[in-house]
This record gives C-alpha cells, structure tokens and sequence, in this order.
C-alpha cells in the first residue's frame, strides 16, 4: 500500500516514521508563525497536506504524539481523528492543552501521528431480535474492573 500526499504548502512536511518499524508517521505543523495554545484551549493546526490512499479499504487514523501528551498535556480535541479514504481536504489537527501552562506549536514541530488501518463496510438490516449472550446488555463496568 502506498500513501500519496500532496503538499497543499511549499511549507509543508512529509510524514514520516521515527523509526523503520513506528505505527504511526508523524505529522507536523505547517504554520507561518509560532501559534500559543492557552490553558484549557483548542487551537486546528494545519499540516499543508492532503492524503490518498492506493487502497480504499483503509482508514487513516490520526493520534496524539505520546511526549507532548504526557510532557506537555497536549492531545487531540477528538481523542482519534479519522480521515476516510475519500477524503481529499487538508488534513488539519485540533489540538487541546489539558495543561495550565501555554504551550506553543513551532513551525514544522511534529504535532500527531497517523496510523493507517483496513476498514470493513458491512451491510445494516434493521432485526426486531438479536442473540441472547452471556453479557447481554449489561454496559459500562458490568464485567468489573
């Protein structure tokens, strides 16, 4: 499978993985200038990149970056973005600051991660019966903890 991204920016970046074997390609920042996000705030940052994937049985999953989340308290508004196969817009990050401190997004900083993975599309059929099983309809908590 082959991921095609267009750059929407002459400043933008091409995701790539930290490593051979990382899940996820990093996204970065596309910004003319530093943005501040304040405490508590949501601020959509830009990648300058628009994405296709050779398979359309896919979705491409975007996730936070695990060091700014845990250093910084910054994660994604959305807790997982997903950009459908078709979908050809720029790929933008709502970020969130959890944290009481300002925290500020640099030009070309690496923002999130994005993890492709297959999709399946079933059929829906409305049913007036589902199986009995042995959880039933029991929800949150109802296995324990």
């Amino acid at each position: 499978m082959t991921l095609f991204f267009k750059k929407l920016s002459e400043n933008a970046v091409l995701p790539q993985r930290a490593t051979p074997h990382s899940a996820g390609l990093d996204l970065a920042a596309c910004l003319a200038a530093p943005v501040t996000i304040a405490p508590h705030a949501t601020c959509l940052i830009p990648t300058g990149l628009a994405v296709q994937p050779s398979d359309p049985a896919c979705a491409m999953l975007i996730y936070p970056r695990s060091g700014l989340a845990s250093k910084h308290g910054i994660t994604l508004a959305n807790a997982v973005g997903v950009v459908d196969s078709d979908y050809r817009g720029e790929l933008c990050v709502p970020l969130h600051n959890l944290s009481t401190t300002p925290f500020t997004v640099e030009p070309g900083m690496r923002i999130a991660q994005l993890v492709v993975t297959p999709v399946l599309f079933p059929e829906t059929a409305e049913a007036d019966v589902l199986d009995d099983t042995l959880r039933g309809a029991g929800g949150f908590g109802s296995s324990g903890l």
